[in-house]
């Protein structure tokens, strides 16, 4: 029977995909792609011809039907994303559940994410933590915010350059100055950076130097016996 399959691919550097992505992208019938046009630039890397159609957050509503209805009819989907894997802050979830009610496969290949990266390196705990995506742009943000202020796994977030410093001052606001995060940007391509410390010194520093490139903010977990602490040492001073 023919299957969805699910591959990630490279979030930079087109070295990081797998050698059973590739194979697999190689034989199925026909690929989804988020943009083709940046789809097409990696197959052309990596050397595959094979048709592609457009599947994206706009009309995916309209097409997971056809699809449903071409792999069950004998022909081997796979479905990509521009960068990472499909269904995490990308299309792909909509498709998923389709081919899960009509009974049919899906093959989830492992490989390239951003958020795995970013908070292995921050330097906290990563044996559990909360991973949030994009935050609502508007409504419903701030309370967002505010629930996740007493969360104390840690936090993973994904953010626009655009919005990098507006969501630091948020975090400052909501989280306090003093939490520390970890700012990590183009991760696995030339210009890669991490910078870590406060809240308020990673605001400071993209506030001098202009966020540019893909982000994940990567917070440390809440924890009430520093907060006890630092309002001891306040009230000694």
């Amino acid at each position: 029977m023919a299957k969805l399959y699910v591959v990630p691919t490279p979030i930079g550097n087109l070295e990081d995909i797998t050698l059973r992505a590739i194979n697999v992208l190689k034989e199925v019938d026909f690929i989804l792609a988020e943009d083709t046009r940046t789809t097409s630039h990696l197959l052309r890397h990596l050397g595959i011809e094979k048709s592609m159609h457009s599947h994206h957050k706009f009309n995916e509503h309209a097409t997971v039907g056809r699809v449903a209805e071409a792999i069950n009819s004998g022909r081997d989907v796979a479905l990509v994303s521009d960068a990472g894997t499909p269904g995490i802050s990308d299309p792909g979830f909509l498709l998923v559940r389709k081919c899960v009610e009509e009974g049919i496969e899906v093959v989830t290949l492992p490989g390239a994410t951003a958020l795995i990266p970013a908070v292995v390196q921050s330097g906290f705990p990563c044996d559990r933590f909360c991973f949030e995506g994009f935050l609502p742009q508007k409504k419903g943000r701030m309370k967002r915010l505010q629930e996740l202020a007493s969360e104390p796994r840690t936090l993973v977030l994904y953010e626009s350059p655009y919005r990098v410093v507006k969501c630091l001052e948020q975090l400052a606001e909501t989280f306090g100055e003093e939490r520390r995060v970890a700012v990590v940007r183009e991760i696995t391509k030339k210009f890669e950076e991490t910078v870590r410390g406060t809240i308020a010194e990673a605001l400071e520093h993209f506030r001098e130097h202009e966020p540019k490139g893909e982000f994940v903010i990567v917070v440390e977990g809440y924890d009430p016996k520093r907060k006890d602490a630092k309002e001891e040492e306040d009230e000694e001073e």
